[in-house]
């Protein structure tokens, strides 16, 4: 059977950049006969990032994409077509690279053609959406790659069919202690969870969402990086509705080798080096890990906040600290050159014998090690899926995105987490509440003491994550039937 090549479009976000680098390595190590190309888009705001180069090999092509322009695509003007704007910008230069690649496949003779593999399709991240007409223009098929749960693919499907269908303005949701009955969840669903961008009409993101989708629906099939053990409810009212496309549940899809997030340079492995060692020295289970993603910060009032809760809960932590942008600016966090700035006065001294301070971390290594006991997490996909995978419950503190619904299904839905505040939001400017130290300190009481039942299901989902994955597990299988559909296109 002739060779195939693939064309991989993630959005900028390292959570969506690394896992679809992941994505690729995992389809080139199942079948020999595949070669992928990953194309890079940088945000804007973005002066630096960390370059995935290093994950090229022989099969997995990395091409960084430039572009001249980069104030077309300005999340404080126009919020709500952003991720298009961005891929408008980007999509000459994309649709020059598909052009290339059929060239090549069409012209090659009859004795190149066996081992010039012919473009079998593009696989495009969620936002990526308008790329679809690049596929069509060459007549390629178009797959999803959703780097978030089955319940928020759902959900998204279901409030386009509530709008298209029925007439339902879902933005009436907003500020509304509704309970929504949604086909991808087993129990209902409040308002308050729902991610900000579906009910966001001003700014337009819920105009955006519909037209995500509605050009969902275009596609031969969906991939999600999520496993039937975790997402049955979900997965399972997808697969059984006729008017979407094929899915394909192929999580958990991780980096677990770490790297491609953070700094690279002496420095850094020298200050990871250190941390591991100081993990060495803490008891089994003991500490607690704080960590928001790569956007996640806080002002002052609420890290201090945040130190006054664990001093007074006296467990040992590791608290991963960065400084946001600067008010009103878009941006990514940065790391604090003096941190008794921001912390309270003499919190480092006070809490030296017990506690650790630091900016990047390295997420899944921390989790990985025996002396990590509970994750103070924003619960993004990523996250919830490596804190899963390391058998480590988790304290919910949602901030921005689909994160808490993410949150609603740990804590409410599964019961493998403790809330924080499910409700929380720091996310498109958006005014904040202070989450007080009492709160954060109960949450953390019961992550790190509280019933075993928690724990116990997270070390069963652990399982469960391990062997979907493995060879007859349901992840493998499903990703097996990808490929067959892929290859005899």
């Amino acid at each position: 059977m002739r060779k195939a090549q693939l064309v991989f479009v993630p959005s900028p976000g390292i959570g969506h950049l690394i896992s679809a680098v992941e994505m690729a390595k995992l389809l080139v190590g199942r079948d020999d006969r595949l070669s992928i190309t990953v194309l890079i888009m940088k945000f804007p705001f973005e002066n630096k990032t960390q370059s995935l180069s290093s994950h090229a090999s022989d099969r997995i092509r990395i091409v960084e994409l430039s572009h001249d322009t980069p104030s077309a695509a300005d999340p404080n003007s126009k919020p709500g077509s952003f991720f298009s704007d961005l891929i408008e910008i980007h999509k000459l230069r994309i649709r020059d690279v598909v052009s290339n690649i059929v060239s090549k496949s069409v012209s090659a003779s009859e004795s190149e053609s066996e081992s010039t593999p012919r473009l079998a399709g593009l696989v495009i991240d969620m936002f990526c959406t308008p790329i679809i007409d690049i596929a069509n223009e060459f007549g390629i098929p178009t797959y999803i790659f959703f780097t978030c749960n089955a319940g928020l693919l759902g959900l998204m499907f279901h409030f386009q069919t509530l709008h298209d269908h029925h007439n339902k303005d879902v933005t009436e949701f907003k500020d509304s202690d509704v309970e929504l009955t949604v086909p991808a969840f087993a129990y209902p669903v409040p308002a308050k969870v729902l991610p900000y961008v579906f009910l966001d009409k001003e700014g337009g993101w819920s105009t955006t969402f519909l037209n995500i989708a509605r050009r969902f629906r275009e596609t031969k099939g969906i991939i999600v990086n999520t496993f039937t053990e975790l997402d049955f409810h979900a997965l399972h009212a997808l697969e059984v509705d006729n008017t979407i496309p094929k899915i394909y549940h192929v999580g958990p899809v991780l980096n677990l080798k770490g790297g491609g997030g953070g700094p690279n340079d002496a420095q850094t492995s020298q200050s990871v080096a250190d941390l591991m060692r100081w993990l060495d020295d803490q008891d089994p289970a003991s500490v607690v890990f704080l960590c928001f993603g790569s956007r996640g910060s806080f002002d002052e009032d609420q890290v201090k906040e945040i130190a006054r809760a664990l001093e007074s809960c006296g467990h040992p932590f590791l608290w991963s600290l960065r400084q946001p942008p600067g008010k009103g600016k878009v941006g990514l966090p940065s790391e604090y050159e003096n941190l008794t700035d921001i912390l309270p006065e003499g919190f480092l001294d006070r809490t030296a014998e017990i506690g650790k301070v630091i900016g990047w971390a390295p997420q899944v290594a921390v989790l990985s090690h025996r002396a990590v006991g509970g994750f103070m997490s924003h619960c993004g996909w990523n996250s919830t899926l490596e804190s899963l995978w390391c058998g480590v419950p988790v304290a919910t503190w949602p901030m921005y995105a689909e994160q808490q619904l993410n949150a609603f299904q740990m804590v409410k839905g599964l019961g493998m987490a403790v809330e924080i505040k499910m409700d929380y939001r720091n996310d498109f400017g958006l005014e904040t509440f202070l989450v007080t130290m009492e709160e954060i300190s109960n949450g953390i009481r019961q992550l790190m003491d509280g019933s075993n039942e928690i724990r116990a299901k997270v070390k069963q989902m652990s399982e469960k994550s391990r062997a979907a994955v493995m060879e007859g597990g349901s992840s493998y299988n499903s990703l097996g039937c990808f490929i067959e559909d892929v290859m005899k296109d």
